[in-house]
């Protein structure tokens, strides 16, 4: 099972699990999943080898990096400001320019993976922004580009970015053109 929480916590984040979270999920009892959260802790914590901890912050548990390395950390963190866009950077752009306004639930179902970092280093580099509040249950961010975006990709407006076939227009298209081919046939044979 220490596993399985380890593996929650890493999917999970920066959101991180409370302790609750953790119950209804594994559905176990508290005292089996308190030994091993506590366990987890301590595998952290004694194996001077590793670069994460679990930390309770607030009252989520959650996977953190060592405070001991911070220096290495602050030179990734300086390279990637200054670097190229990442290929899920880049999807993540796309998901929120095409999409917009979305919330970072939605992109993680587009998605399939937690973009919370990602979203973090898009703001910090100014390519999107927050533009409003959903109207759903937490009133999650929602976000949409900015015109840095826009300057960094060469375009002037948002109708500029290229028209993307959905697969009901493509299904169609293929129906059409089947429907045609047997069409011309029978006109043919006849």
């Amino acid at each position: 099972m220490k596993a399985i929480i380890e593996g929650l916590l890493f999917l999970k984040g920066s959101d991180g699990l409370s302790f609750n979270e953790l119950k209804e999920i594994l559905e176990n009892d508290d005292e089996e999943i308190k030994k091993c959260i506590k366990d987890l802790y301590n595998d952290y914590v004694n194996d001077k080898n590793r670069g994460i901890q679990i930390e309770l912050l607030g009252d989520k548990f959650k996977l953190t990096t060592k405070a001991e390395h911070k220096e290495y950390y602050k030179k990734l963190v300086f390279e990637e400001e200054s670097s190229n866009l990442t290929q899920s950077a880049l999807e993540t752009l796309a998901i929120i320019a095409y999409n917009e306004p979305i919330t970072r639930i939605e992109i993680d179902e587009i998605r399939g993976v937690n973009s919370s970092y990602i979203i973090r280093k898009l703001m910090i580099k100014n390519l999107i922004q927050e533009v409003g509040r959903a109207e759903t249950a937490g009133r999650p961010r929602q976000y949409g580009i900015t015109n840095a975006f826009l300057d960094y990709f060469g375009l002037n407006s948002i109708e500029d970015l290229p028209k993307i076939e959905t697969k009901e227009e493509s299904a169609t298209d293929d129906e059409k053109n089947l429907f045609e081919s047997r069409y011309k046939e029978e006109v043919e044979k006849n």
